[in-house]
């Protein structure tokens, strides 16, 4: 998956930038919305993980420009705005999620996956193929009796 990183805090967006690459994903960072508005503009993106301070404006803004355009790509806020009014404006301006900080980067990582799970119109992260069981969310395939209590999507035969 393509993201894009939009944080000004260098520490922080160096962590999130390993953590999503560890996981396999692509991460480009912009500290700034008028270079999250260059990037945009030039590539496609799977995922924005959005802060809404930064020092050349606010993000909801940014974000209801976006949703203006009719942009779909999905939005995961993370900011240190933690009341309950920043939150549902942060959802109702057409984020997807909404990450108060601090977190732990273990969650990040699992509502990346489902905001990806969902974008793809598959919510289940537990799929069968054949004798395969196929766990997304813990990047685990077993071949055999599955291990889960699911009877999930099946995908065909092999």
């Amino acid at each position: 998956m393509r993201i894009l990183l939009i944080e000004d805090d260098r520490v922080i967006a160096t962590a999130l930038r390993e953590q999503a690459e560890s996981e396999g994903h692509s991460v480009d960072w912009a500290a700034r919305l008028d270079e999250a508005s260059d990037a945009l503009a030039t590539t496609g993106f799977d995922l924005i993980l959005l802060d809404l301070m930064l020092p050349d404006g606010r993000g909801l803004p940014f974000l209801r420009a976006l949703r203006a355009k009719g942009s779909q790509t999905p939005v995961i806020i993370m900011t240190a705005l933690d009341q309950v009014s920043d939150r549902i404006e942060g959802l109702n301006a057409g984020a997807d999620d909404y990450l108060v900080k601090p977190f732990d980067l273990s969650e990040l990582s699992a509502r990346i996956g489902a905001v990806a799970r969902r974008y793809s119109g598959n919510p289940n992260p537990l799929i069968a193929l054949a004798d395969l069981s196929i766990d997304l969310a813990g990047r685990r395939v077993s071949k055999g009796r599955s291990q889960y209590p699911f009877d999930g999507p099946r995908m065909g035969s092999v």
